[in-house]
């Protein structure tokens, strides 16, 4: 097939999701219903468009089922091409394999991805709403990244670890494997809950084994499906993931045509620099065989590009990878976020700088301060987290020095003082909702010992304990102070190179100390002690230089009045002399002498140093099996945030650890070495002083939470826990006389239920079966006898009354039976959506007290 027999199906301009088939070699749109859902025997065609900070990014994927056809695949890559050249070059492409999907890619469906048999071929569609003629046992792996794969009606397919989902069209059993964590279990339900949903219209029951013996009616079901179990089940098997030393192993290809000959030249390996991407030029980058990238150079030529997939194809057979290894293509200037991260530094043309400075490449111009409100900053968490604040600063601080590797209380005279030969321990306590909250800061001193830095660390975690284990954990290194830690001390921090704070010094302290004075205001000022000699002098700071006799004020021409007045604060801390202010160029001969005579110096005026905009990523981590892996969840939001997690958020400027609270304690004990590890092995070659801050569930100060949109703070307290998403499946789900006509046996004289709350099993008492939380079953699974007073009052007989039958009336004013603090589960979905604007399954996962407003406002509570 050539480009010029084909045409583009028109493509919407819009944000979100698209999705396409190839059938008959054409692309023909997939229903939104079924978005989620892939037949093994087809190829798709994803489009997907979000919206950023920086306007938008477009992700282009296709995706290749494990039994389609090479001329499907060829179609799939084809148009790939084509819509890439209409969207003028903007989306990234991907190219994805049935089961081994990039995180990108599985972000788009929060409830997971399933599998199923067949295709277009073989006559099968994508299925519409309220299908129940379905038999089939759903795979369900993954606790961030969830898929499900359609595998045989056997017990043969169960193991102990996984979530495995029977469906049975208007019954959906969920089989928890015993050794199966809550997150597991929470993502297979959302599951379950997305298929009753989308493909049932809600009207199917979700029953859910988590232990067989408290399940016996259950179980019976699937006895009736699977026959009788015989030997034990199978182990889990994990699955195979790169650990991070392989995604670390990042080396750069330059790919072109010589003599009619493909030459694939290998040019650089980590740490790799934006420069050796060359506008002319096509590129491969290798990321240990986990991940290849091809970036197009703005200037490379159009036979380059459109063999760009072909080429990667290529590289991954010759190199023996997986024919399963991700594939991702871009342009020169539409690079995606991953791919910028890989470089030690990534720098944008028109690269904005703080709160909307703009400042073009090679600009000389002297570093602005940003100055901004900190009352805002409650208001705008997104702020917070922007300028690395936690709070305006005016809480209250302690501090300790570490001496025979115990707590010694420092002199509150000299708070802010820290000498290079010592570790500190700063508790700094302050509002917030009306109670206290911790940070410990552990400031590392470049001189400590090693058994020091380890006591440290102990001692901050005694002292977290001391405070319930609420208190924020922050590593701090010598010199990579955060902008929190400057700001609450005020602008007095002092870093003395070397030497003790200690009583009994073992060294006399130098008669001449030279110290650079950087900050506008008490928020962001800082003195660091550099060598005495002349060399280190900028003429765009101020240093002070304290002899036995006078300190001098050196102002250099290129500092502030502001940066003038901060250095006159901190001169009264380094020295008790007589001041002397003198200006660059005015120096008396003394000031040399102490210096050891003049010296060149940094004169020119500064650069304004590029920021570098890194998208902040989250990852699970996990190194208990002895090996290092992260899962990135792409797209992040609170949500996943598991309790039995440990997750790191790299801002790049600072490392956050955020610890659930049912996470194991072996993670936990090991979550800082994760994160050095993490530092260590990135393929960019990061800072291994960057700032590591441990956060507890429920205790996230705002420059955390400021990462995450629509943070909400009582998702902890009002949050739905497993067994709460267990309970808005009803109260006592009973299914009365269910037909289950398999095999040709028949259950109608039997009366089974679904496990409720506790776990355990439930017979209805009544064979009237009323309908809760949109479980809207139809009559084959009811029985249709009715009382006739309460006719009447339920259209469809089956517990659904109409909405004025249920707002605003008292308990006495109500239908027997119905219960009054839930009066809007009788509602029917369509008056539900109409009063409340929003889905039942969208209500229940709003927190209670939001839930509890809205059924005030419309008469229902």
């Amino acid at each position: 097939m050539t480009d010029g027999d084909t045409n583009l199906p028109t493509i919407e301009r819009k944000l979100g999701l698209q999705i396409w088939v190839i059938e008959n070699m054409k692309m023909v749109p997939v229903p939104e219903k079924a978005y989620g859902t892939f037949f093994e025997g087809d190829c798709y065609i994803v489009l997907h468009t979000k919206r950023t900070s920086r306007g938008s990014t477009v992700d282009l994927h296709y995706w290749i089922g494990k039994d389609s056809s090479q001329d499907e695949q060829g179609a799939a890559a084809m148009y790939v091409t084509q819509l890439d050249n209409a969207l003028r070059g903007n989306p990234v492409q991907h190219r994805e394999v049935q089961g081994h999907e990039s995180e990108t890619f599985q972000s788009y469906f929060r409830n997971g991805i399933i599998y199923k048999k067949g295709g277009v071929a073989s006559g099968f569609r994508h299925v519409e709403t309220n299908m129940y003629n379905i038999k089939r046992l759903l795979h369900v792996k993954g606790k961030k990244h969830v898929s499900a794969t359609e595998v045989a009606l056997s017990w043969d397919s169960f193991n102990k670890g996984d979530v495995f989902l029977l469906d049975l069209g208007k019954v959906l059993i969920q089989w928890n494997g015993p050794n199966c964590s809550i997150a597991e279990k929470s993502r297979g339900l959302a599951l379950a809950r997305s298929i009753r949903d989308s493909e049932r219209g809600g009207r199917a029951q979700i029953g859910i084994i988590d232990n067989e013996k408290d399940s016996p009616d259950l179980m019976q079901i699937m006895k009736m499906v699977l026959g009788e179990r015989r030997g034990e089940l199978r182990e889990a098997i994990p699955d195979a993931k790169a650990d991070e030393l392989q995604k670390a192993n990042v080396r750069l290809y330059h790919v072109y045509e010589k003599d009619n000959d493909l030459v694939v030249q290998e040019i650089a390996t980590r740490p790799l620099t934006q420069d050796l991407l060359q506008h002319e030029d096509c590129y491969i980058l290798d990321q240990g065989g986990f991940k290849i990238y091809v970036w197009r150079g703005k200037a490379s030529s159009l036979e380059e590009k459109k063999a760009a997939f072909t080429r990667a194809v290529g590289f991954i057979q010759a190199k023996g990878y997986p024919s399963s290894t991700n594939i991702e293509v871009m342009n020169d200037g539409a690079e995606s976020a991953m791919f910028k991260q890989l470089f030690q530094r990534w720098t944008e043309k028109d690269e904005t700088q703080g709160l909307g400075k703009v400042y073009t490449t090679g600009k000389i111009a002297k570093v602005e301060q940003v100055k901004f409100d900190t009352t805002q900053l409650h208001a705008r968490p997104e702020l917070a987290a922007e300028q690395r604040m936690i709070d305006d600063a005016s809480g209250e601080i302690e501090v300790w020095r570490i001496e025979d590797l115990k707590m010694q209380p420092v002199n509150p005279k000299t708070y802010g003082q820290f000498y290079g030969g010592d570790c500190y321990l700063v508790l700094y306590t302050y509002q917030r909702s009306g109670r206290p909250h911790y940070v410990v800061y552990m400031w590392q001193g470049r001189h400590a010992s090693v058994d020091e830095i380890t006591a440290c660390a102990l001692n901050a975690i005694e002292l977290d304990k001391k405070y319930g284990d609420e208190a924020v954990q922050v590593r701090v290194t010598m010199g990579k102070e955060p902008a929190h830690f400057l700001a609450i001390f005020k602008g007095k921090l002092v870093i003395y190179e070397g030497g003790t704070s200690r009583g009994q010094k073992t060294m006399p302290e130098p008669a001449i100390r030279l110290f650079q004075v950087r900050g506008t205001d008490e928020m962001n000022t800082k003195a660091t002690e550099v060598p005495a000699r002349a060399s280190s002098l900028n003429s765009n700071d101020v240093f002070l230089l304290t002899t036995s006799q006078v300190c001098y004020l050196w102002c250099g021409k290129g500092c502030s009045g502001d940066e003038r007045e901060m250095a006159k604060m901190v001169a009264d801390i380094v020295s008790r002399r007589d001041k002397h202010t003198i200006s660059e160029g005015q120096e008396p001969a003394e000031f040399w002498e102490a210096l050891g005579g003049k010296a060149p110096y940094a004169s020119e005026k500064r650069f304004q140093e590029q920021v570098a905009h890194y998208q902040p990523r989250l990852f699970e981590c996990s190194n208990q099996t002895g090996r290092f892996i992260m899962t990135e969840v792409v797209g992040f939001c609170q949500e996943d945030l598991d309790e039995d997690d440990v997750m790191l958020l790299d801002t790049w400027e600072e490392i956050f650890l955020w610890i659930g609270k049912a996470s194991n304690t072996y993670e936990k004990n090991e979550a800082i070495a994760s994160a050095k590890e993490y530092l260590k092995t990135h393929p960019a070659g990061r800072d291994l002083a960057t700032p590591i801050i441990l956060v507890k569930q429920g205790y996230e100060p705002l420059n955390f939470t400021g990462w995450f949109n629509a943070w909400d703070p009582y998702k902890w307290s009002d949050g739905k826990s497993y067994e709460e998403m267990k309970n808005s499946l009803g109260d006592v789900s009973a299914i009365s006389e269910i037909k289950v006509d398999l095999n040709n046996i028949s259950l109608n004289k039997r009366t089974l239920s679904v496990t409720n709350l506790s776990g355990s099993s439930t017979t209805s008492a009544s064979p009237e079966y009323k309908s809760h939380f949109n479980h809207n079953v139809s009559n084959s699974y009811s029985n249709s006898s009715k009382n006739s007073n309460s006719a009447s009052l339920v259209p469809n007989g089956e517990g659904i009354y109409s909405r004025e039958v249920l707002m605003n009336k008292t308990v006495d004013e109500l239908p027997e039976g119905v219960d009054p603090t839930k009066k809007e589960c009788y509602l029917s979905d369509a008056d539900f959506h109409d009063i409340f604007g929003k889905s039942k399954d969208e209500f229940y996962q709003m927190p209670k007290w939001k839930q509890q407003n809205e059924k005030k406002q419309c008469g229902l509570f």
